[in-house]
């Protein structure tokens, strides 16, 4: 899988871009074409075939244009993907009633995140290490800190506490991109798979050798109906990283 880094394109061009502060009129003859549409279908494409098929030709192709015609509203493909993930981004919401609760609050975040990674799995394709600073990531990331926000932690343990989640909701969600992926190219569902299996398994392996992997294994496998299942795994481990936090931030009452 090809990462691509965000933030990587010319700060100026990107922040312009990204910001909309110095957008071009579109040309006569195509006064449909514009960052936004652009961008529209260049998501369209990484939704269907990943971020390695996204181009500048690719999507002139789909718009119906010259490829130069791109270049006259962005510079290219690492500022693309920038506003391409800023435009998905905005997808979230940033407003609303805020849940009694900072660890309702924060579950709520990480399921919206969650599903947002589902509908977009491009988005693990892109390495935030260097965040996109365009408006839509930064009014959500606003929106999430209301979470832990007044509960006792520090500035930076805030921001610390938001990429603890996140760093567990892009795990969980690239499980769940294995799992698919893999019935995708194989033509065999996890439970087929496991039911396959199992049998097998259970007349080679020696319990007597193996007591705990037979065990354990065993039940996960019926638990499951495979060796592990994506959705469980999200919630089992956001529930651990919040116990964690609440440590965290009952330390500090």
């Amino acid at each position: 899988m090809t990462t691509q880094y965000g933030g990587s394109g010319d700060p100026a061009r990107s922040l312009a871009l990204l910001w909309r502060t110095g957008e071009k009129a579109s040309r006569r003859g195509k006064p449909d074409l514009g960052v936004d549409r652009i961008v529209r279908v260049a998501v369209e494409v990484a939704d269907a075939e990943g971020l390695a098929a996204v181009s500048m030709r690719r999507v002139a192709e789909r718009l119906g244009v010259g490829t130069m015609s791109l270049y006259t509203y962005v510079p290219g493909k690492a500022e693309l993907v920038d506003v391409m993930v800023d435009t998905v981004t905005g997808e979230l919401p940033t407003s609303g009633a805020v849940e009694s609760g900072w660890r309702a609050a924060l579950e709520r975040v990480a399921r919206e995140n969650f599903a947002l990674h589902r509908r977009h799995p491009w988005l693990l394709q892109v390495a935030t290490s260097r965040p996109v600073l365009g408006p839509n990531v930064t009014a959500r990331y606003d929106h999430e800190l209301h979470a832990v926000d007044g509960i006792g932690l520090t500035d930076v343990e805030m921001d610390s506490v938001l990429g603890l989640v996140a760093g567990h909701v892009q795990v969980a969600a690239r499980r769940a991109l294995d799992e698919a992926h893999a019935e995708t190219l194989t033509g065999v569902s996890d439970e087929q798979w496991w039911t396959a299996h199992a049998p097998l398994l259970s007349r080679i392996m020696d319990p007597q050798r193996f007591p705990l992997a037979t065990r354990v294994g065993t039940a996960a496998g019926q638990e499951h109906g495979s060796a592990q299942d994506a959705t469980h795994a999200f919630e089992f481990g956001l529930q651990r990283v919040l116990d964690g936090v609440e440590v965290l931030v009952g330390s500090r009452a």
